[in-house]
């Protein structure tokens, strides 16, 4: 049974979700040449709009925050009308979407932009970039505290532009070894100023972006994904434990419109998490919590039920199946996802 997938969820007094499954961010580098979003695009997500809510794949919030193909950005007039063509597609559906937010930090290439990688140190990712592997990650130059907050600028007019292209929110990506996340994990934040150190410090810059966004669209149309347990583009540290302790309660204190799991696979365990993330992040987040990590609609259900988290977040299967929700409620096979599928938006 997965009846309570289907019941309404008030995320706040503005906000007001169809159902409880939400279709997770999913980068498909199918952007043009100037990183502006397609009619294929609008096709693609305007077929997705019966989730509860989409989860925009991540969207560039300045040039040298790209560190793949293709992927869309959102600091341009023309990335702007080309994000109004899918958000028109998905309301006239009967849906809502908020835009996933990124940086990708020392993840980014010059390739790309034409100008040097910035993270919290001054320490390389090792192995090639995704998607384009003739390319080795670089040495990032370490952001100064004028940097720091040119980029806490560069997030807000982001989520401006979001709101301007018709967004209903956004969701900051915090998560996945990205540049938020890099500054709060040990292994990729080596400082010893304000940004740096202990957990109050390192927490710093993801507060203050979180909090400029605050400022300029609202906490009811402010989400954020975090990755206290480190899987992928770092690596974890025991002492990582006392900056998601410290950080949790800050952010259950902001009434964001969501929490999100930033994890590929929910059932790995993390030893100084004692266990799982999100039944870590439950432990210390009172607030609306997004589940995601290889659930199937039955298990998510289950989840939900005992309440590991509140909403569930769909990748693959959405790729696979542009009707998940319909599918899911008719209790009607699915169709399994294949790497294939990602030579195309369907």
């Amino acid at each position: 049974m997965t009846d309570n997938l289907f019941e309404s969820f008030s995320l706040n007094d503005t906000i007001t979700l169809q159902n409880r499954i939400l279709m997770a961010p999913l980068t498909r580098c199918m952007a043009d040449e100037n990183l502006v979003p397609t009619d294929l695009m609008a096709q693609y997500y305007g077929r997705r709009a019966d989730a509860g809510l989409i989860i925009s794949e991540a969207a560039i919030i300045r040039p040298d925050g790209q560190g793949y193909p293709n992927t869309p950005g959102i600091f341009n007039q023309e990335q702007i009308e080309g994000w109004k063509k899918i958000t028109t597609a998905v309301h006239l559906n009967g849906g809502k979407i908020f835009a996933q937010l990124w940086h990708t930090g020392r993840i980014a290439h010059s390739h790309f932009s034409g100008v040097t990688t910035v993270a919290p140190s001054a320490i390389a990712k090792s192995g090639t970039v995704a998607r384009m592997r003739e390319l080795t990650y670089e040495v990032p130059k370490a952001v100064n505290q004028e940097e720091i907050a040119q980029l806490i600028v560069d997030y807000a007019n982001a989520a401006q532009n979001a709101i301007k292209a018709g967004f209903d929110g956004v969701e900051i990506h915090g998560a996945n070894g990205y540049l938020i996340d890099q500054f709060l994990h040990h292994d990729t934040n080596r400082r010893d100023d304000e940004f740096g150190g202990t957990p109050e410090n390192m927490v710093r810059f993801p507060l203050a972006v979180v909090d400029a966004i605050i400022n300029a669209i609202g906490n009811e149309k402010t989400a954020l994904r975090v990755s206290p347990g480190a899987y992928v583009n770092l690596a974890g540290d025991d002492r990582d434990r006392q900056v998601f302790d410290y950080l949790l309660p800050e952010l259950e204190k902001r009434n964001l419109a969501y929490l999100h799991i930033g994890i590929f696979d929910d059932s790995q365990e993390f030893e100084y998490l004692n266990g799982t993330a999100s039944s870590y992040v439950r432990g210390h987040y009172k607030n609306t919590l997004v589940g995601v990590g290889s659930y199937t609609a039955e298990s998510a259900s289950d989840a939900i039920d005992n309440n590991q988290f509140d909403l569930i977040a769909i990748g693959r299967p959405f790729i696979a199946n542009p009707d998940y929700v319909a599918k899911v409620r008719k209790n009607e096979p699915l169709v399994e996802y294949s790497e294939e599928m990602l030579a195309s938006l369907v």
